[in-house]
């Protein structure tokens, strides 16, 4: 499969399932490796037929949606995100909970993958927070649409190099030693849990304080797609409370229902 046919096919597919060109250009390798393979599974010969074979069985579509998934992640991606959270967003949150005679500070963590983003907001919670988040609870919940990422967040093990930008004496802290790799200590594992949701068609009841849509929505959607899933994260948000996308993404032009953190990372936004 050369370059140029699988972005000439990507060009055409990707609208045809609400996604966009652009959140894929730099990982259209990974995309492709995929399609490639599934090809071979399907004894076909080239994109040619394949586009053929979607247009004759409209259930195809559905696998290929699969197919362009992209499941990057690993602990404590874009180190400047959690330091905004930790110096920033989680002290203003508990603050905000403790005046409303709360002790828990709900978190839903939107395209989850295998837990790393989750579990990272945990591990900031207990290793990193300071006295003022002492005395409250924080629950995160993780939603991912991919069932076998789903079991693999919920067995809290990952590979050493998913560990690489742990904060020093994290991972000792924070780990044992695995067969496939490192497992996330029991007692740092019990505030997560996970469901498999579909971000394109819903969100989990609310309200939340904190809410992580990270290199998911605002990268590979479509603009009108954005838009409606933008609508139900705000809807599920407290007033006051955060949404954080990831550090080179944008909300949609011309929104109003959220507004960047004044003091903090730009991937922070506030709920009115």
């Amino acid at each position: 499969m050369r370059d140029a046919e699988l972005v000439d096919f990507l060009q055409w597919a990707l609208p045809r399932l609400r996604l966009r060109w652009a959140g894929f250009r730099k990982v259209r390798r990974q995309v492709g490796r995929r399609i490639a393979a599934h090809l071979a599974d399907l004894g076909l010969d080239g994109l040619a037929a394949y586009r053929e074979r979607l247009e004759s069985q409209p259930a195809e579509w559905k696998r290929l949606d699969a197919l362009c998934r992209v499941t990057i992640s690993r602990y404590w991606r874009d180190a400047g995100t959690w330091e905004a959270l930790l110096d920033h967003g989680l002290p203003r949150l508990a603050e905000a909970a403790r005046a409303e005679g709360r002790d828990t500070l709900r978190a839903w963590s939107a395209g989850c993958a295998s837990g790393e983003e989750p579990y990272s907001l945990l591990l900031a919670w207990s290793l990193g927070g300071g006295p003022e988040l002492a005395g409250l609870r924080l629950e995160v919940l993780g939603t991912d649409f991919d069932e076998h990422l789903l079991e693999r967040a919920a067995a809290g093990v990952h590979p050493e190099g998913a560990l690489r930008d742990l904060p020093p004496g994290w991972r000792d802290a924070a780990f044992e030693p695995a067969e496939d790799g490192f497992v996330l200590r029991q007692s740092l594992r019990r505030g997560a849990r996970f469901e498999r949701r579909d971000l394109r068609a819903e969100s989990p009841a609310g309200p939340f304080d904190l809410v992580l849509c990270r290199n998911l929505a605002f990268t590979y959607f479509e603009d009108a797609l954005q838009r409606e899933v933008l609508e139900r994260l705000a809807g599920v948000l407290r007033p006051g409370a955060l949404l954080v996308l990831g550090s080179h993404e944008h909300l949609p032009a011309g929104q109003e229902l959220l507004r960047p953190w004044p003091d903090a990372a730009s991937s922070l936004h506030r709920a009115h």
